[in-house]
């Protein structure tokens, strides 16, 4: 910490001393909207000085002008700037028009920014300030429910990355889109600290993902870390504190309760009644490994700039514990990043990001759902832990033997460094080039142990009733490297000539990736253990080496890249926005190596028409569409190297008396193979009316990936071959729509809102009849990807006589109490033919909602997310190997004739009931209250003597109330490309409570 502190203290000094000061005429006043509204953020420059304040919450500021023939300039984006002598004045109230026909916010694309106005496309900008203050460790989770067309799907798990899926899932092979943080291509952000975000854009469209070649068809998210702004010398801190809990538990049986059922259950399958002497517990097993779990996130940052040099520098801290007992995650982070300008013409500078993270040793929700509650936790005579009945007891520990008796047994440690150098330069007044080097080095480092496990069990027969479930100790280590190198060479041409506007890119881009990864792992019997202590958890330091064993594994991969664009607008209506890229890989030879991909996109801002002038209601009216091709390699990594196939074993080989191993290539690869490509399209409306209250964003997407890595059948058992052969399909629409309003000086509200429609279909795999297949999840042409697939459910055979009435079943015995099937193919036969499609994990609708209002000092808001239409396969509960505990909805079970429809008889040896059927599909629609927030900005006034310009307290509650009707802990469940929304007892999504302060020196 002292570290730090002296880091900030010399950081802070720099920037003091690069500043100069002007002492003067003191001139204060407000800066308000048309409408009286005082506006925030809003920049007051002395002209040709580098002296400026920004607005506080209510649009007050105070300066210091050198001389009376200063000039201030006042200006904010959206808003016409204006520039004013001070001569006598001391006081200078100023109203700010809105500039609604330019709409010249920038906004980040690919290479470069684009005023937004000049889009013709879909890229939605969240400011860092709309989620800097939510409690996340991650920020990409706090986007869930602000973007139309953005699934995110959150992980209850501290330090965990969401699953993100944009405009639905392209391919059976990867669904991730690709970040890019200040330029620097990537596959995660969780090196970054929310409060050093400064926006964050998400690229949807072809217009503006062709630019990125094979890596944008799952959609882009380009972050900007946050700058110094001119004029400003500004410390902030900002701290987050708060408390998690499990939300909403599954309801399962007590004590009594399983000991009915289980009594039951027995007497169904002719078992003898249990002996429950030694088990008359009612535990809750749920209770036992929850905790009421602390986060803490911290971020002090430093900032100054004069017109030629800016610094910012931002240390973060995250400490979170797990909803698990013994969980806990960790991180620290730097953002450092500064601009040298040289002269008017040429420019250098530098960012790094910093981040070394201690992730939490993950605990599973599954066995406190599964326990028997009629086990006790501990032996109060010897103090272990108790074993559970022995009708589970090989598939299910006790739960606190796995959090508690193996708790701070995994030592990891990640470490990452990402940072970028560039210089640019203008030259001939409307050219400029720009020379960037990226790298990206990451390091992780794991040790773990397994220690002896004894437990009390009182079957023992005899005195000793210790059961050493563990016998042997072990230890294992690993150590993983990913380093990463991006080179981007861009020259761009800028130009207004008369009515036209022109914007011309062209560049070079190589990216390099790698990963170096080993691992080795000893043991050593219970005679001579390990000892339990982490000094000796290196694999070199004990045992024998005929004991150890060790793994290792390598790659490398580039692409080498042509890239460029034209933006170009005519009288500020006609928009043209055309990009193409060529790439190269080294993942394949011959004629799939390079690949071509571009996109246009048309836009008409039909308001800057004359005709359009006639009428009141639009403010500002723009029709948009584009069309291009985008390449995916955001694939699984078995697919690395598509072009070269890994080693499998395959039948041995005899030679005399010695058996020869033999090895097989994986598939055979279609000499032709190459990336996968999207057909991508869009075509929409943006506008503004009610003198720009109201703003509407409307499009029609559509997205048909082509050529799909997919592996055709080998014939009779021949090897397999790898052809682009798949076709996958998404359509759908996308509304967003805010309103915004003031009344009067004192009060103004925000009103948002968005919904997506996703239509995914597989139009093509490699055959007819084809399927990919994870347990329930199936993926098959003419259907979703990764949709469920099994029987329909019919009710509960009642007696003897409906058993005989209804049609002959193939797929096993049947008796009264069991699930009866539909005939869906109509021959009279129950069989596997019968089986179909009995849900989507893909919902139908996806939409959020937020309200926010601002009163003084005061300001609040909730935001609401939610989906429709989508199903959850149950699968933590349907294995009949072992006798679980119930779901409470069991309770109402079929035991006689007309007691249940639909929960069929308490039985292990009815493999009927344990099928894939809808009787395991849950319904995945939810609405949650995602977010509310108070907040209380403090005044000038009140903050006059304590040496604060601004000063920020919250409330915040996240995830206060999730409705929906599925079982589970949430429902929520994300997955891989071909199986999500499959709960295998997913965990949690917690609700959280948190208190923050944000303030500027």
């Amino acid at each position: 910490m002292r570290t730090i502190i002296r880091l900030l203290f010399l950081m802070l000094l720099v920037c003091q001393g690069s500043m100069t000061w002007a002492q003067g005429i003191t001139v204060t006043g407000k800066v308000t909207a048309s409408d009286g509204v005082g506006l925030p953020g809003v920049s007051i420059l002395v002209k040709g000085t580098s002296t400026g304040v920004p607005t506080d919450i209510d649009g007050n500021y105070s300066i210091e002008a050198p001389s009376k023939n200063s000039v201030l300039v006042f200006s904010m984006i959206g808003m016409t700037s204006q520039e004013i002598t001070v001569g006598n004045q001391t006081t200078l109230n100023v109203v700010l028009k809105d500039d609604s026909r330019a709409l010249n916010e920038v906004v980040v694309i690919g290479y470069g920014t684009a005023s937004k106005r000049d889009l013709t496309g879909s890229i939605v900008t969240i400011k860092g300030s709309e989620i800097a203050d939510k409690p996340s460790a991650n920020p990409i989770n706090s986007l869930q429910g602000k973007v139309a067309g953005l699934s995110v799907v959150n992980s209850g798990r501290a330090g965990s990355e969401p699953d993100i899926r944009i405009r639905g899932t392209n391919s059976i092979n990867g669904v991730k889109p690709v970040y890019i943080v200040d330029g620097i291509l990537n596959d995660n952000i969780n090196f970054l600290n929310p409060a050093d975000i400064e926006s964050i854009e998400v690229l949807k469209d072809p217009s503006s993902l062709a630019i990125f070649g094979v890596r944008g068809a799952n959609g882009a998210i380009a972050v900007t870390t946050k700058k110094a702004k001119a004029g400003q010398l500004t410390v902030n801190f900002n701290s987050t504190v708060g408390i998690k809990q499990v939300a909403d538990r599954i309801s399962m049986t007590n004590g009594d309760q399983f000991r009915e059922l289980y009594n039951e259950q027995l007497q169904n399958q002719g078992n003898a009644a249990y002996d429950y002497s030694n088990w008359q517990a009612n535990t809750d097993w749920q209770d036992q490994i929850f905790q009421n779990a602390v986060l803490n996130y911290n971020n002090i940052s430093v900032s100054g700039a004069t017109e030629k040099n800016r610094f910012y520098m931002g240390i973060g801290t995250v400490t979170e514990e797990g909803l698990i007992k013994h969980e806990k995650y960790s991180k620290l982070t730097l953002n450092v990043n500064k601009e040298l300008q040289v002269t008017k013409k040429l420019k250098f500078g530098f960012t790094f990001n910093g981040y070394r993270a201690v992730p939490p040793v993950n605990k599973g929700v599954s066995a406190a759902i599964l326990a028997a509650p009629i086990a006790p936790v501990t032996d109060p005579t010897t103090g272990l832990y108790h074993t559970l009945p022995d009708f589970q007891r090989a598939q299910v520990y006790n739960p606190l033997v796995d959090v508690d008796l193996q708790k701070g047994t995994s030592i990891g440690r990640q470490y990452r460094g990402v940072g970028s150098i560039f210089g640019e330069w203008n030259f001939l007044t409307d050219l400029t080039f720009k020379a960037s080097l990226y790298a990206d080095y990451g390091f992780n480092t794991s040790r773990s142990y397994q220690p002896l496990i004894t437990v009390y069990n009182p079957d023992i027969v005899g005195t000793d009733k210790r059961d050493q479930l563990v016998r042997q100790t072990s230890v294992s280590q690993s150590q993983n490297v990913f380093p990463k190198l991006q080179q981007d060479y861009l020259l761009t041409y800028k130009k207004k000539f008369g009515d036209h506007d022109l914007t011309a890119l062209a560049g070079i881009t190589t990216y390099y990736r790698g990963s170096e990864s080993t691992g080795a792992t000893i043991r050593q019997g219970s005679s001579f253990p390990i000892p339990n202590d982490p000094r000796f958890w290196y694999t070199d330091n004990v045992g024998d080496a005929s004991t150890r064993t060790g793994t290792g594994s390598a790659w490398e991969s580039a692409t080498f890249s042509y890239l460029g664009r034209i933006l170009y607008n005519f009288k500020g209506k006609y928009l043209v926005n055309a990009s193409y890229r060529k790439d190269g890989s080294s993942a394949f030879l011959g004629s799939g190596r390079w690949q071509d991909f571009g996109a246009v996109g048309l836009g008409w801002v039909a308001s800057e028409e004359d005709f359009f002038k006639n009428q009141s209601f639009f403010d500002y009216f723009k029709v948009k569409g584009s069309f291009g091709l985008l390449g995916n390699q955001n694939i699984d990594d078995r697919y690395r190297y598509p072009a070269y196939p890994t080693l499998t074993a395959a039948n041995s080989g005899v030679f005399g008396e010695n058996i020869v191993s033999a090895l097989q290539p994986e598939y055979i690869a279609d000499p032709n193979l190459h990336w996968e490509k999207v057909l991508a399209s869009e075509a929409g409306i943006e506008f503004n009316a009610f003198k720009n209250r109201l703003t509407v964003d409307a499009n029609y997407y559509s997205k048909l990936t082509k050529d799909i890595l997919v592996i055709v059948p080998g014939i009779a058992g021949t090897i397999p071959g790898l052809s682009n052969l798949g076709e996958v399909s998404n359509k759908g629409f996308e509304l967003s729509a805010t309103w915004n309003e003031s009344i009067g000086e004192d009060f103004s509200y925000s009103i948002s809102g968005n919904l997506t429609t996703i239509d995914n279909k597989v139009k093509k795999l490699s055959s007819k009849g084809y399927d990919i297949i994870n347990g329930a999840s199936r993926t098959t042409e003419g259907y979703p990807i990764g949709y469920f697939w099994g029987y329909v459910s019919d009710g509960i055979y009642q007696n003897e006589v409906e058993f005989v009435k209804s049609p002959l079943s193939t797929i096993g015995n049947v008796s009264p109490g069991d699930i009866k099937y539909k005939d869906v193919n109509g021959d009279g036969i129950i069989s596997e033919a019968d089986r179909t499609m009995i849900g989507n994990p893909t919902p139908d609708l996806t939409y959020g909602a937020s309200f926010s209002a601002k009163y003084k000092g005061f300001d609040a808001g909730v935001d609401f997310a939610g989906v429709y239409g989508n199903e959850i396969f149950r699968q933590w509960n349907r294995s009949s190997f072992a006798q679980f505990n119930y779901q409470t909805e069991r309770l109402d079970r079929w035991n006689g004739e007309g007691t249940s429809n639909w929960e069929p008889i308490l039985s292990s040896a009815r493999p009927n009931n344990y099928l894939p059927s809808n009787y395991w599909i849950e319904d995945g629609s939810f609405f949650r209250i995602r977010n509310v927030q108070l907040g209380y900005n403090f005044t000038p006034e009140q903050l006059k003597g304590i040496g604060l310009k601004s000063l920020r307290m919250y409330v915040n509650a996240q995830n206060l109330k999730t409705f929906s009707n599925s079982t589970g802990y949430t429902p929520e469940i994300g997955g891989s490309a071909t199986a999500f929304g499959v709960d295998n007892g997913t965990y949690p999504v917690p609700r959280i409570f948190t208190f923050g302060l944000n303030l500027n020196f």
